[in-house]
């Protein structure tokens, strides 16, 4: 959470923080929501102090903020939604954090090499693959279904750069190791090494059930597949 800050410090144009924020009192909490700009990109970020009798603390900072302070009259089956990249970024963060919570309950009762070993998952994504993809062998489908799978159920950004008969080439924008640089709790929870030797072990898995062999290159938050 410091580290965030610390960014903020250094790129938001501090101008913006002349503007008055939006306040929300909640029991012994204050929320201040403001829009900031960097990084190329805007967002609303909330503030949250906590205060007891005349001292302030700071307790949270948050990208992301659910309206629903602004649904209508009940009953109602309308509520507020977010971009497609916030939604992507909220479901790969609660499934990201439910993984490492049980690969450490692994690790503690069974050890390590075998907490990894739960999480291939090869031989049912190369099926997933195979039947939702019938149109080619399944060496190709499973290509495939990874790059629909990817961009369409897990909100990644994918590039198909190459698909032949003995070679593939697909870049992928992860959410995964954002995640771990800016989520303060993965880093108290799970080592960077054993967070990015999941990832490889699930990949690694996949592809070799799909008969290929993998090799991952890493350029920030992209990973490219061969």
């Amino acid at each position: 959470m410091l580290g965030f800050l610390k960014i903020i410090q250094q790129k938001t144009d501090w101008q913006e923080f002349e503007a008055e924020p939006e306040e929300h009192l909640v029991e012994k909490q204050v929320h201040y929501l403001i829009p900031l700009t960097f990084d190329g990109g805007q967002a609303t970020y909330c503030f949250s102090f906590l205060v007891e009798n005349d001292d302030w603390f700071f307790q949270h900072l948050e990208a992301i903020t659910i309206r629903m302070d602004k649904i209508g009259s009940l009953p109602t089956s309308e509520f507020p939604d977010l971009p497609e990249e916030q939604k992507a970024w909220m479901r790969e963060e609660i499934r990201v954090s439910k993984q490492v919570r049980l690969f450490y309950l692994l690790v503690n009762e069974k050890g390590k090499e075998f907490a990894f070993n739960w999480f291939k998952d090869g031989y049912g994504y190369l099926l997933a693959a195979r039947s939702w993809v019938p149109f080619f062998p399944p060496v190709k489908a499973f290509i495939l279904y990874l790059c629909w799978e990817q961009s369409r159920l897990q909100g990644e950004e994918v590039t198909l750069e190459k698909l032949e008969e003995n070679e593939a080439v697909v870049r992928l924008t992860q959410i995964y190791f954002a995640l771990y640089q800016r989520s303060a709790h993965l880093k108290l929870q799970i080592s960077y090494e054993d967070y990015k030797t999941l990832f490889e072990t699930i990949w690694q898995d996949r592809a070799e059930k799909a008969g290929w062999t993998l090799q991952i290159e890493y350029k920030e938050d992209d990973c490219v597949f061969f």
